[in-house]
């Protein structure tokens, strides 16, 4: 799979130099002291204050940043070299601590000397990844004994729909064969026209799961959650203040889950 990551870190790189001045981040209302987190995410975390934190796939690191904010001792880690040159610039810009490193998740070991409090990671992420046990194995390795895992994530049913949400194009887990786009834009900034190539796996609820009871980790919760955070499919709807849901679909399916887990 080296050549489709390849491929996803080059769109990555691309969509990073877009995504850091798009509505969609909101740059300048970060700059003034909103957080990147969602409140789904602040009630489920927990307090992270004194906390070592290590934060994967954490784009521009405005997450990072909004952890460190909240008193948590952060590393970030991405595989795109111009999103964590964004990210380092913006922490340095605001004179925020954080530690940003460069690597994909399979390679993170290289860099990694220490172990963590807890391991954080969220929306969007884990369909990049091609193998999910790996990626179990390496958040187990990188927590503390008694660590905390959490994510917040995309809902796969969520991701079977074609673009326009009007039927069922996808599989709900492809079971490791990669689904291929040819992508024309970002979901940031989607007036921006682009031409790469995307890969994606699709990883149903279950392999999430038995990946990481497999890796040693005790689930403490999942949560289905019938909104979604971001109004970033076609014909949304808001329900409440920043929760989303299809016009059609409302409050039918799941659009994200959530899961705490802990290290034995």
């Amino acid at each position: 799979m080296i050549d489709e990551i390849n491929k996803n870190r080059q769109l990555w790189d691309q969509w990073s130099s877009i995504h850091i001045d798009s509505e969609f981040y909101n740059l300048p209302s970060f700059l003034q002291g909103a957080s990147t987190l969602n409140e789904l995410e602040m009630d489920e975390l927990g307090k992270v204050d004194g906390l070592s934190v290590l934060h994967l796939q954490c784009h521009l690191g405005m997450d990072s940043i909004s952890l460190a904010r909240m008193g948590a001792e952060v590393t970030g880690v991405d595989f795109s070299e111009v999103a964590i040159k964004k990210a380092r610039e913006l922490a340095k810009q605001m004179e925020i601590s954080v530690n940003f490193i460069l690597s994909d998740i399979y390679n993170l070991k290289e860099w990694i000397n220490k172990k963590f409090d807890m391991v954080f990671t969220s929306y969007g992420v884990i369909p990049w990844l091609p193998d999910l046990n790996e990626w179990a194995a390496l958040i187990s390795w990188c927590l503390k004994p008694g660590g905390t895992f959490y994510m917040a994530e995309f809902h796969p049913v969520f991701w079977m729909f074609d673009d326009q949400f009007k039927q069922i194009r996808y599989p709900y887990d492809s079971s490791g064969s990669p689904l291929q786009f040819s992508n024309v834009s970002s979901y940031a900034a989607p007036e921006i026209p682009l031409m790469n190539q995307e890969f994606n796996w699709q990883h149903g609820v279950g392999s999430v799961i038995n990946s990481l009871i497999k890796s040693g980790l005790r689930i403490e919760f999942l949560n289905e959650h019938y909104y979604s955070p971001y109004p970033v499919f076609p014909d949304a709807v808001v329900l409440e203040r920043s929760k989303w849901v299809h016009k059609k679909f409302q409050q039918d399916i799941p659009y994200i889950f959530s899961i705490r887990a802990n290290k034995y």
